[in-house]
C-alpha cells in the first residue's frame, strides 16, 4: 500500500473503533478505494460485525432491509414490507450487540449513487443511540462527486455528523515506480523490467491512477514480449497507452520543443517585418546631407590555409545500425572491446567472459545511464533496440560532450549520444582488470591483499603514502570509501563492489587500461 492508501485505512479503522456516526472516504475512479476497503475487512476487530453494500441504488426500504440481510437478522415476511417494522427489528440486534461490547459497522460503496431519500434514511440509522454512543457506524465510499451530494442544503444535517473525511488522491511519481516495481517482485521479476524513463511516462500517462497503471503496464508488457524485449522503455509505454486511450502520445519534450519553435518563428517573423521596414524607410534629409561618404576599406580576406578543417558531423546511429546490421552482433562486439583491452576474442573458444577471465580481465554487466559510463570511464557493450524490436551490439570507445565513437569492424565511427539514447535502455557491459585476486565486494572486517590495495589506492588519491598499508578492512577504511563514494556519486555504502574499484582503478589510471573519455577526471 502506497503512504496515502495506508493513511485512508488508519481513518477507516479509527472510526471503527473510537468515532461514531459517518466517515467519508472519496477517490477518483480507479484509485484504490475498494482495495482500502478489502484491506479494510481483511483487518476488521474481531469485535465488529460488518454489512457491506455494494449496489446502493435502493430506495430506503430496500437499503435498510439489505442492512439487516447483511447482518443475518432473522425476519418475519411482514417485517420485510414495512421500513418501521424494520428498523425497530434493527435497533433490537443493535441494542443487544452493544449489550455484549460488539460494534457494527455498515459500509457503502459508490456512495455518490444514493438518492436524497435514501441518505436521509441513512441519517436516521445515526439516531439509534444509547445515551452515550451511536449504536450503528456508517462509511461513506464514493467517487469525488459524493462530496458535491453531501453538499447539498437538504443534506446538512448529515454533512454535520460526519466524524472523519479523507480523499484518495492519485499516486505520485515516485509511488507510481514502487507500486509497478513491487506488483513486478511479486509476480516473479528478479530485476526491474521498466526503465526509469518508461515509469515517468507511466506516470504521466496514468496521471498515478493505480488501475489505469495496470492496464497501460500489462499492454506495455505485452508489447515487450511481442519483440521479444527484457526491457520496456517509453515508446512502448506511449505505444500501450495509445492502445488504452484510442488515441496517440507523443513524448513529453514535443509540447514544449512545439510551443518553443512557434514563439522562435513569430519572434524571426517580426524581426524580419522590422527589418524590411527599417530598410524602406528613407533616411531624413539633414542626415543625408551632414553625412559624409562612407570610406570603404578592402576586407581582409584569411587565406584559405589558415582556417581550421570541419570537425566531421556525428551521424545517427539508426542509420549506423542499418548500414552495418552484420557487424553489431555479441561476437563482433566482444572482439571490438577485447582488441581496446589489447586481448583478442575466439568466438569458438568458449564464452566471451571466461576468455576474458583467461585474460586477466573481468566482465561486468550493469544497467545505467551515461553518467555511469563516464564515471566507470571503460569502453563498454551497449545493447540497443531498434523500432522493429531487433537488438544490436555495439562498443562504445570514446566518449565527449555530445557524441560518441563507436567501433564497427575496423573503422571508428562518430555518432550522437541523442540518437544512441532513443535506442538504448541502460544496458551495459565493460572490461576490467583487477588489480588483485579479491572477492567482488569488500566490506568491513575483512582482511587481505584486497583491503591492502583499497586502502593504498585511496591514500594514493589523497597523495598519502602509508607504508606498509594496514590490510584490515577498519573503520577509518569504510569513512574513506564512503567519502570517495559520495564525492563520485556512487553508492554511498562503505562497502567497495565492482564500481567503487573499477573507478577506484580508473582514477589511479594504471597502464595499459583503455579510457572512454580522454583523461580520467579526478573530481
Amino acid at each position: 500500500m502506497s503512504a496515502r492508501h495506508a493513511e485512508a485505512l488508519a481513518h477507516l479503522l479509527y472510526g471503527i473503533t473510537e468515532a461514531g456516526g459517518f466517515i467519508q472516504l472519496t477517490g477518483e475512479v480507479g484509485t484504490g478505494k475498494t482495495t482500502v476497503v478489502r484491506s479494510l475487512l481483511e483487518r476488521m476487530p474481531g469485535h465488529a460485525d460488518v454489512a457491506v453494500i455494494l449496489n446502493p441504488q435502493l430506495s430506503p426500504l430496500q437499503f435498510v432491509l439489505t442492512i439487516c440481510e447483511e447482518l443475518g437478522i432473522f425476519l418475519r415476511e411482514d417485517d420485510t414490507t414495512s421500513l418501521k417494522d424494520l428498523i425497530d427489528v434493527l435497533n433490537r440486534r443493535l441494542l443487544d450487540a452493544h449489550a455484549k461490547g460488539r460494534r457494527v459497522v455498515v459500509i457503502v460503496d459508490e456512495a455518490q449513487n444514493l438518492t436524497t431519500e435514501t441518505l436521509e434514511q441513512v441519517r436516521l440509522l445515526t439516531n439509534l443511540e444509547t445515551a452515550s454512543q451511536k449504536l450503528l457506524q456508517i462509511i461513506l465510499i464514493g467517487q469525488p462527486e459524493l462530496r458535491v451530494v453531501l453538499d447539498r442544503m437538504e443534506l446538512r444535517q448529515l454533512a454535520q455528523r460526519i466524524t472523519g473525511r479523507y480523499h484518495l488522491a492519485p499516486l505520485s511519481k515516485s509511488e507510481t515506480a514502487s507500486y509497478v516495481n513491487h506488483r513486478l517482485k511479486v509476480a516473479g521479476a528478479n530485476g526491474e523490467i521498466f526503465t526509469d524513463a518508461a515509469l515517468r511516462e507511466v506516470h504521466r500517462l496514468s496521471s498515478g491512477i493505480p488501475r489505469i497503471i495496470n492496464v497501460i503496464c500489462d499492454r506495455a508488457l505485452l508489447g515487450a514480449f511481442t519483440q521479444e524485449s527484457h526491457r520496456v522503455g517509453p515508446a512502448m509505454v506511449r505505444a500501450a497507452a495509445g492502445e488504452v486511450y484510442g488515441r496517440t502520445f507523443s513524448p513529453p519534450w514535443m509540447k514544449p520543443l512545439a510551443i518553443g519553435s512557434g514563439i522562435a518563428a513569430v519572434a524571426v517573423m517580426a524581426f524580419g517585418i522590422g527589418l524590411l521596414m527599417n530598410r524602406q524607410k528613407p533616411p531624413p534629409l539633414a542626415a543625408a546631407v551632414a553625412q559624409p561618404a562612407p570610406v570603404v576599406v578592402p576586407e581582409q580576406v584569411a587565406p584559405a590555409s589558415v582556417q581550421p578543417p570541419p570537425e566531421p558531423s556525428a551521424q545517427d546511429v539508426a542509420g549506423v545500425l542499418r548500414d552495418h546490421a552484420n557487424e553489431t552482433n555479441t561476437e563482433g562486439a566482444f572482439a571490438q572491446v577485447f582488441a581496446a583491452w589489447g586481448g583478442k576474442f575466439d568466438p569458438a573458444a568458449g564464452r566471451p567472459c571466461d576468455q576474458a577471465l583467461r585474460q586477466g580481465l573481468e566482465c561486468v554487466y550493469q544497467q545505467g545511464s551515461w553518467g555511469q559510463l563516464r564515471t566507470l570511464n571503460r569502453p563498454a557493450i551497449l545493447t540497443l533496440i531498434d523500432d522493429v524490436g531487433n537488438a544490436h551490439q555495439v562498443t562504445v570507445v570514446g566518449l565527449n560532450d555530445g557524441n560518441a565513437r563507436i567501433s564497427l569492424g575496423s573503422e571508428q565511427i562518430e555518432v550522437s549520444i541523442a540518437s544512441i539514447s532513443r535506442f538504448w535502455y541502460g544496458d551495459y557491459l565493460v572490461l576490467w582488470r583487477p588489480q588483485v585476486a579479491s572477492p567482488r565486494a569488500l566490506s568491513a572486517g575483512m582482511q587481505g591483499d584486497g583491503v591492502r590495495w583499497l586502502r593504498r589506492s585511496l591514500n594514493t588519491l589523497q597523495g598519502r603514502n602509508e607504508a606498509p598499508a594496514n590490510d584490515f578492512y577498519d573503520e577509518e577504511l569504510v569513512k574513506m570509501v564512503e567519502d570517495f563514494q559520495r564525492q563520485h556519486r556512487l553508492n554511498v555504502d562503505g562497502i567497495a563492489g565492482v564500481q567503487t574499484q573499477i573507478v577506484l582503478d580508473t582514477l589511479n589510471n594504471t597502464a595499459g587500461s583503455p579510457l572512454l573519455l580522454a583523461q580520467a577526471s579526478g573530481g
